[in-house]
């Protein structure tokens, strides 16, 4: 299933929205201008290693901050395009009425904290791992949780494949990112490269910490 739009309305602009999404595209470019091999090492020097972060120590290709300071840094790198374009949907799509909830400061903490739950997740599942963990679908899933909370009832109009047969159908938030959490449940057993638990604990931790970021209703003045 590919989200293609909600229906929820927003009453602000989402600049932080935007700007998230620049700013891993605008890495995802300089990863790119490194050519491979140096592109490689990017994404060694600023992946989350769970190896790394639960011994405070490098391994192989030094980090450019100090773990467990890679917590954050990998929030912002991406290891392909499909990987970036992938995240970046599901940003535009569901973080714009989360930020537009929260205003602007608070879902810039909302985000990144729940970022660093989802990655924090998964080196407490892997602590010896020493597979770099890299992109922002943690803290995506965070919003995730936190619109599921709050919009059970939208609509996402949504792209779904089924064998050869191709169509476009509304579903209401609360199944389609049901759904999309069981998948990360059942998928969570399997060797797949994949940080499957990172996506299980933003989610969970955004759904849960939504009520604690989310300011008091805007009182319109009466005429």
């Amino acid at each position: 299933m590919i989200p293609l739009q909600d229906d929820t309305p927003r009453d602000t602009f989402p600049y932080v929205t935007i700007i998230f999404i620049l700013v891993n595209v605008s890495v995802f470019i300089y990863e790119l201008s490194l050519g491979y091999r140096g592109m490689g090492k990017f994404i060694y020097s600023t992946a989350a290693i769970p190896y790394e972060i639960t011994r405070f120590t490098d391994i192989g290709q030094a980090a450019v901050v100090v773990p467990p300071f890679t917590l954050f840094t990998s929030i912002f790198v991406h290891g392909g395009f499909f990987h970036l374009a992938g995240n970046m949907l599901f940003l535009w799509i569901f973080g714009d009425n989360i930020e537009d909830r929260l205003g602007h400061f608070r879902f810039i903490l909302f985000y990144l904290l729940t970022g660093l739950i989802a990655s924090a997740t998964h080196v407490f599942v892997s602590p010896d791992s020493t597979q770099p963990m890299i992109g922002a679908s943690g803290a995506i899933a965070g919003v995730l949780g936190a619109y599921f909370v709050l919009f059970p009832r939208a609509n996402v109009k949504t792209l779904i494949f089924l064998f050869v047969f191709v169509s476009i159908v509304r579903i209401r938030a609360v199944y389609f990112l049901g759904i999309w959490f069981l998948f990360q449940v059942l998928s969570s057993g399997g060797n797949t490269g994949i940080a499957w638990y990172a996506h299980i604990g933003g989610f969970v931790a955004g759904a849960l910490l939504i009520k604690f970021f989310i300011r008091e209703a805007r009182v319109k003045p009466l005429a």
